[in-house]
Formats: structure tokens, sequence, C-alpha cells
């Protein structure tokens, strides 16, 4: 007893982590299972099959690179607009600069379909022709908040001190800003940019009111799940997460490693 008080939140932390990774792991799993019939829900024997023919569905491929490209389009988009006004809300004294920081939280804080009918509404209003372009516009749009205070987070914690030493250096605006400032927010807007793609990549809310007749890649699985689930889902599941563990982990050992050289010096 004693072992575990002294434990408990290590073992807390890990039964949550288990939680959070056991339905990624059941999907990994699966991915492997030999492909029978029009659901794949139960286990059959071990095979490579799904794995050697990833586009093996019809138009899978297809949702999937269109949710790439448009998440990819909307993290530049967000990252570049909400790096700016995130600078801006820090950085300078404005009017209304109390309310614009209040209406920033809106879209975090209400109902995702509030705002894609919202969104919806304006589209409509201006005549604009469902699709992707409106599905961009709209993930942008969303995405926009979450990057404001990843980023607005990161320039708050900025010492000023710093800027200021590269000016009395002689260091003109564009050159502080590319040498000091961009550099230290660097980690604010990188972690703003990664959420905002994943936020993109797997929102199916927003797309579907937004998208007329585009098939994105979760909108695919929606509909896929009411016909039949084909093990190739469970493929670029497993795969996306994969590659989302492998920066992650890459990152945090870029990090470690210029800690060490930075205390070496």
């Amino acid at each position: 007893m004693r072992w575990i008080r002294r434990n408990l939140v290590v073992i807390a932390g890990l039964l949550t982590l288990a939680y959070l990774i056991l339905p990624n792991i059941i999907v990994m799993v699966f991915s492997f299972n030999k492909p029978a019939g029009r659901f794949n829900y139960s286990w059959r024997e071990f095979s490579l099959d799904a794995w050697k023919d990833p586009c093996g569905v019809a138009d899978m491929c297809d949702s999937l690179s269109l949710s790439l490209w448009i998440a990819l389009w909307a993290t530049v988009g967000a990252t570049v607009l909400g790096s700016m006004i995130a600078f801006a809300l820090v950085r300078y004294r404005f009017r209304a600069r109390g309310a614009i920081n209040s209406l920033i939280f809106l879209p975090m804080a209400m109902p995702e379909v509030v705002m894609a009918a919202s969104l919806l509404t304006l589209f409509l209003n201006l005549g604009a022709e469902l699709g992707a372009t409106t599905i961009l516009i709209a993930h942008t749009m969303f995405c926009l908040s979450f990057v404001v205070v990843a980023v607005k987070a990161r320039v708050l914690s900025m010492d000023p001190r710093l800027e200021e030493a590269a000016k009395d250096l002689y260091a003109g605006p564009v050159q502080t800003f590319l040498r000091v400032t961009l550099p230290i927010a660097a980690p604010g807007i990188a972690a703003g940019a990664m959420l905002a793609f994943a936020l993109s990549f797997d929102d199916f809310i927003i797309t579907n009111f937004n998208s007329g007749n585009t098939v994105t890649f979760p909108m695919f699985v929606w509909g896929s799940a009411q016909r039949g689930t084909p093990v190739q889902i469970n493929v670029i599941g497993t795969a996306m997460f994969a590659i989302a563990v492998i920066v992650v982990v890459a990152g945090q050992v870029i990090s470690n490693r210029r800690k060490k050289t930075a205390a070496a010096k």
C-alpha cells in the first residue's frame, strides 16, 4: 500500500495513457486482419493483404489525398493568420483588443455544429458553390483560434530584452524578427500548426455541412461504416498514428539534444 501511495500519480497516468492508446492498438491489430465480407469487426487470421494494397478500395485514396491537401493549406493559412493575430494581441495596444481576445475563444467554446451551420449559411448567402474551396475556408477559420492560443502563450513568455539587445547591436526590424523573435516563437508556431493540421484532417461536422458533393477521408470512413468497413481504413489509420508518433518523438529528441548542447556551453 505504501508503494501504491508513492506511485499513485504515475499509476494513474499510465492507466490513462493505456486507455487513450487502446483504440489505436485495436485499429493497428485489425489492420493485419484478413479481409472478408462487408464488416471486419472480428478477427479471422493474420494477413498483409490490406497493407500490400492500401488503395484497393474505390475512392478511398482520392478522399485521403483531398483531406491531406485541405489540411495542409488550412494549416498554412491558419498558422500565418493566427501567428500575426497573436503577435498583434500581445505586442500592441488598440481599441477592441479585449473584445477580440474574447472572440478568439468563441470557435473553441461553441459547439462545432453551430459554427458549421453558420458557415453554411454564409456560403449560401454569398452564392458560393460548396466543395473543396468552402471546406478549406471553413477549416482555416475553425483552426485559427487554436493557433492564436498556442502562439500567444509562447509570445507572452518571450523576454523582450532579447529583442532590445538585438536592436542595440544595430539589427533592423526584419533582421531582429528573423534572427531573434521568430526562432524563439517557433515552438509555439509549430505546436499551433500541428494542432491545426490534426483538427483539419480529422474534422467531420464542419466538413459535412460545407462539402457539397465533395468527400474527404473522415466522410468516406463514415459512409463506409454504413455499408461495411474495409480493412484498408485500419491501414491508413495505423499509418497516420505511426507518423504522428514519429514526429512527436523526433521533436522531443531534437529538443533534448538542443538543451544538452546549450547546457554544455
